[in-house]
């Protein structure tokens, strides 16, 4: 590599000297201070003159000139010394060391020791002379061809730190892909045991191959980008800026860490041009002083004020000591309870484990009953609603029977009607008409086996008073034998299908709810009561438990049977499992159960809606006394579980006025065409007709007027009764008031109650 480098005039012997010294002093300056001097040094710099005068002027034309004078060199005067022989000494022995006449310095032993310590110990700092400068002249005549490529042997530099920074790449950089091969591989393909991607046959450059070359890249490091400034103008901004790249690297220098300084002045010492050196391992210089002087005497001290001392540092002591006493007492409070705590938490995790463990195994069991439940529910179902029609279908025989007696008495008492409303045919089994009988035959038929029936019970027991007086209405609620006899048996397949409804179960804990629900749920109550009262546990028991309730009064009829509520199992299981709350050591004695009594909750649930299903399917027949005295018993125990202001209970008994208005309603219906045809003829079985027609209905207000005893005004009994006589018993009694109408009309008056019967106009 060949630049440019300005050349210098050689300078003589005392200008070396001068420049070395001066060299010397700008070590230590500053590079501003440095540059100022160089420039004030150029600027005094004047024109070099010749040392030859021949006496005339200059070509500027200055008037004076300089004389020629000769000097000679240092060399040329030690040669001179050879005309003065006296100077010098005949021997070596006689040779001494002493002042000079011309003011030379006396060389002595004291004065070289000073020399010698004043000397370094390590060699100066070579100043780099040849330095490239890029804001030079062009011009031909300051330049000369130098070659780079060889550099000199004398001279030293300091590496600077960008090219540290680009060794310390390159050793990173060497040591993450290994060494350069330094030889040409005779293989065909390059074989490397570094990972070339995941994609090593690919053709495509990789993202990191497309920096640049090294050049390139370190350009900023070196003279790559430099240009030669050629006018004044740009060499004024390449020394503007150069200066602040001077300041710059200034202001860098003063905010390098202690590392970067370390290996710097490391550096340095390795090259023998550290200049802190002498500096560090110059040991301190000792310096002589005085021993001091003799303290003045003082007096002793006195007993009293080193007692009073004491005495303070006794009680600072004891203060302390308190306090720190106090101190270790409270940790160890503090400890106890931390130690308590931790037990108590410890506590409640085992018991929250316990109770997420007993509340999967009640969800599991829980789950398994809900498909129980959905296994059996549907035939539990079926057979309610079979028992309901069996009794709709009984209501419907006597129903029906009891309107043709009806109907027969009334034809005798204000005769047939001439046009009935026309009844649909009737087809047997091959889909033929049946013909239909003659309505006055079929009359005397029915009368005649009306007769045998009151005949057969009279011969069968010896009738009382009281039997008497229901003669004529005593045998309208019971069937005829095969009737009868079938009904009996729908019933006692519908009671047998609920038996065998659990016959397919084996774990008596879904057979009886006592051994299973009970169980689970008393546990859930006696071990988390909280989240028994919270869940309202109490009311999913009596949802649970429905099931074996509603299965136990299958087939159940309450005015056929003389079974009350509190004979059933289930209702002691409910008030055992109610009363058991008490007897817990847990639970005070006085203290009620979280979740009340569950006998009216199951009763309210599954009973009386079953209760109002049966009386409003027949099962509850108006005409009879003891239908009611039945259906007012079983009402007084519901409203003894449950309450008067129950709505479950309110809705019972308008089940039973609901039967009550529906017969009053028949009656009037039935009654009402033939007070339209209205044309009586001369029958002596008028009377008896007009007489049983009356004692039915007499029996029907006895009926109403007992449920009102019962029920009050609330649900319009009154009003029932007033309409059943002015609508139904007045138009038959006046069709034979002097033969017995009037007689039986007051009796019925005379029943009702004083403000009712008030209402009555005879």
């Amino acid at each position: 590599m060949i630049v440019f480098k300005k050349s210098k005039a050689r300078p003589g012997q005392r200008t070396r000297e001068t420049e070395e010294a001066a060299v010397e002093e700008e070590g230590n300056e500053s590079p501003i201070s440095i540059a100022s001097s160089k420039a004030k040094t150029k600027a005094k710099r004047a024109k070099a003159k010749s040392k030859l005068s021949f006496g005339g002027g200059d070509e500027d034309g200055d008037a004076e000139a300089e004389t020629f004078q000769l000097k000679k060199s240092s060399l040329s005067r030690k040669l001179t010394l050879g005309a003065h022989p006296s100077a010098l000494p005949d021997t070596l022995d006689q040779a001494t060391i002493g002042t000079r006449s011309n003011g030379a310095p006396v060389y002595d032993a004291a004065h070289l020791s000073e020399l010698k310590a004043s000397m370094q110990s390590a060699r100066p700092p070579v100043p780099d002379h040849d330095a490239y400068d890029a804001d030079v002249s062009m011009s031909v005549e300051d330049r000369t061809i130098v070659s780079l490529d060889t550099p000199d042997p004398s001279s030293v530099s300091i590496p600077t730190q960008s090219y540290i920074q680009s060794a310390r790449e390159k050793r990173e950089r060497l040591r993450a892909v290994g060494p350069e091969q330094d030889y040409i591989s005779l293989a065909v393909t390059t074989r490397t045991d570094a990972y070339q991607g995941p994609h090593p046959e690919s053709r495509l450059m990789r993202e990191e191959d497309d920096l640049g070359e090294g050049d390139d890249e370190y350009a900023q490091y070196t003279s790559a980008q430099e240009r030669i400034a050629l006018g004044k103008k740009s060499r004024k901004i390449e020394a503007r800026k150069r200066k602040d790249a001077m300041q710059e690297m200034i202001a860098d220098a003063d905010d390098e860490d202690e590392e970067t300084i370390e290996w710097e002045r490391e550096q340095l010492r390795r090259g023998g041009l550290d200049p802190f050196a002498k500096a560090d391992g110059a040991s301190e210089k000792q310096v002589y002083k005085p021993a001091p002087s003799i303290p003045p005497s003082t007096t002793l001290p006195e007993l009293g004020p080193a007692i009073e001392r004491l005495a303070q540092s006794l009680a600072a002591l004891q203060a302390s000591h308190a306090s720190n006493v106090n101190a270790v007492a409270s940790f160890s409070d503090e400890q106890e309870q931390l130690d308590n705590r931790e037990t108590e938490l410890r506590d409640m995790v085992a018991q929250a484990e316990t109770k997420r463990s007993w509340f999967a195994e009640f969800k599991d069991w829980m789950e398994s009953v809900a498909a129980f439940l959905d296994d059996k529910y549907p035939e539990l179902e079926r057979l309610e609603s079979e028992h309901l029609s069996v009794l709709k279908e009984r209501a419907g025989m006597i129903t029906q029977r009891r309107k043709e007696d009806d109907e027969d008495d009334l034809s005798v008492v204000f005769g047939s009607p001439s046009q009935r409303e026309p009844q649909p045919d009737e087809f047997d089994e091959l889909g033929r008409v049946v013909p239909r009988a003659d309505p006055v035959a079929l009359r005397k038929v029915r009368r005649v086996a009306r007769v045998a029936r009151r005949q057969r019970r009279q011969s069968r027991n010896a009738m009382s008073e009281a039997d008497w007086e229901e003669e004529g209405y005593s045998t309208d609620s019971s069937l005829p034998p095969s009737d009868a006899q079938d009904y009996r048996g729908a019933i006692q397949r519908i009671t047998t299908g609920g038996e065998e409804l659990l016959s397919d179960v084996a774990a008596a804990e879904f057979k009886d709810p006592s051994q299973g629900l009970a169980k689970w749920f008393g546990e859930w109550r006696c071990r988390y009561g909280d989240s028994y009262t919270g869940a309202w546990g109490g009311l999913g028991l009596v949802g649970a438990w429905e099931f074996w309730v509603r299965l136990e009064l299958l087939g159940w009829n309450p005015l056929d049977s003389s079974d009350n509520l509190d004979d059933f199992s289930w209702y002691s299981a409910l008030h055992e499992y109610s009363q058991s709350y008490s007897e817990d050591e847990n639970a005070e004695a006085s203290e009620s159960p979280p979740d009340g009594d569950l006998v009216s909750a199951m009763i309210s649930t599954a009973v009386v809606p079953r209760l109002c299903r049966t009386l409003e399917s027949g099962g509850f027949d108006p005409y009879s006394a003891r239908d009611v005295r039945r259906i007012i018993d079983i009402t007084e125990q519901v409203e003894a579980s449950i309450g008067s202001d129950h709505l479950k209970f309110l809705m019972m008994l308008k089940s039973v006025q609901s039967v009550l208005e529906n017969a009053t309603i028949a009656a009037e219906t039935l009654l009402s065409p033939f007070l339209r045809f209205n044309r009586p003829q001369f029958d002596p079985e008028a009377i008896g007709a007009r007489n049983r027609l009356l004692t039915r209905a007499s029996k029907l207000l006895d009926v109403i007027l007992r449920w009102r005893k019962y029920t009050g005004d609330k649900l319009g009994a009154g009003q029932l009764c007033l309409r059943l006589i002015n609508n139904y018993v007045l138009p038959i009694a006046r069709s034979g008031w002097e033969v017995g109408g009037e007689q039986k009309t007051r009796q019925m008056v005379a029943a009702l109650p004083q403000d009712l019967a008030a209402s009555v106009n005879l």
